[in-house]
């Protein structure tokens, strides 16, 4: 698709995460962008390769590295909250003159779906003068957001392609072992948050015990598929949208996307999905994230390490500050070790991306951290005591040295 007649030399671009493997849009302007001049363009979890390097005409702008943009070294992040990328695209902060979006078919009310991937889409595309839509046969239509109207877009192609399914390894004896000890912070009744990956699937295979568990997330995946089949994800506890799976973003299988509509699923913005207000009504709400590195004074770091970025901020911050202050408990799960080396370090080796006040207990395979009401002298003791055993000695040493 020629793009040349939408996006100008020096215009602001955004993509949606759905499908952004390998999107005809994407690529097209990577393949023209030579011609039309430099773009400022803005994306986020990716699976496409092609934007590990993008032509110099190109600055990529996102609010973390993920995916395939960690290998991308010209990434510039804004680190933000999630919850505060709507307003970064109202504000015109973020590039927002054309958006790229990939959607399922127009139903006969003409209305297209963000299909899987509404999160931040779906807050950008009411700041954005120019819409170029891909039509993709295999996109799921979802309900919870409303749609585009065909005729807001300025252009359109039709697609048939898979819908991408997300790479992921699978859990091992360590996550397994993470996951038990989260299972046990977690209540019948609670509505639970978490991510993408191979210690958030072990987790969530981990509450089938559990009865009338809640989903209030950024991200769903096979996992709460396998919850709803169990009948334990059952939302009848929710202090709000009760008996609803609420999310901003699917991503998992191919048997997940064809399911959807199957299950009692809304697909909200992340001006719902992550906003503070909407969050301090789930008084039940556990919030489950992961870290890179936890420092003895129970800061968590998820961003970067030694100036490399490997993650974001992303939704922990929002998550973690509401389930601590005004929800049920707000859990750090992470392998204690992380190439050889431990995550449980004396001083975070990057950014503070969630401070040690929004975090209740930290879990790894070792046991697990209560910090919610500890004070502050005892924090090193209890976060030395679920490190790796052979790094215990060190991170002693570390303690005794700022005594």
């Amino acid at each position: 698709m020629d793009l040349r007649p939408y996006v100008q030399a020096g215009a602001g671009v955004w993509w949606s995460q759905a499908g952004a493997e390998a999107t005809p849009l994407v690529d097209a302007l990577l393949d023209q962008v030579s011609d039309i001049g430099p773009v400022r363009a803005f994306g986020g979890l990716t699976f496409n390769r092609r934007l590990r390097e993008v032509p110099p005409e190109v600055t990529l702008v996102s609010y973390g590295a993920m995916g395939e943009l960690r290998r991308n070294r010209t990434l510039q992040v804004v680190p933000a909250h999630y919850s505060v990328l709507p307003r970064l695209f109202a504000e015109r902060v973020l590039p927002g003159d054309v958006g790229l979006v990939q959607v399922s078919p127009p139903g006969p009310d003409g209305v297209c779906s963000l299909g899987i991937g509404v999160d931040y889409a779906g807050d950008a595309v009411r700041h954005s003068r120019i819409l170029v839509g891909e039509i993709n046969h295999r996109m799921p239509a979802t309900t919870g957001t409303p749609g585009i109207p065909l005729d807001r877009f300025a252009a359109t192609i039709e697609t048939d392609r898979p819908v991408p399914e997300a790479p992921d390894r699978a859990p091992d004896a360590v996550d397994e072992a993470i996951a038990a000890r989260v299972a046990e912070l977690v209540e019948d009744g609670d509505t639970v948050q978490m991510g993408v990956g191979a210690l958030p699937t072990a987790i969530m295979d981990g509450l089938a015990g559990h009865r009338d568990l809640g989903f209030h997330s950024g991200m769903l995946t096979d996992g709460v598929l396998r919850l709803v089949e169990k009948g334990v994800l059952t939302g009848r506890r929710k202090e709000i949208d009760e008996g609803v799976l609420v999310t901003g973003t699917a991503i998992g299988s191919a048997e997940l996307y064809a399911r959807l509509g199957e299950l009692p699923v809304r697909f909200r913005p992340a001006s719902y999905t992550h906003d503070p207000g909407v969050l301090a009504r789930l008084r039940r709400l556990v919030a489950i994230n992961s870290a890179v590195e936890v420092d003895l004074s129970g800061q968590v770091g998820s961003e970067a390490v030694g100036g490399r970025y490997l993650g974001g901020i992303g939704g922990q911050a929002d998550f973690s500050g509401a389930a601590a202050r005004t929800g049920a408990r707000s859990i750090i799960a992470l392998r204690s070790t992380a190439g050889g080396a431990s995550t449980i370090v004396p001083a975070l080796r990057g950014p503070v991306s969630t401070g040690r006040a929004d975090v209740d207990v930290v879990v790894t395979e070792h046991g697990s951290a209560w910090l919610r009401g500890c004070p502050h002298d005892e924090y090193g003791a209890r976060l030395v005591a679920v490190a790796a055993p052979e790094h215990r000695d060190a991170l002693i040493r570390a303690l005794q040295e700022r005594s």
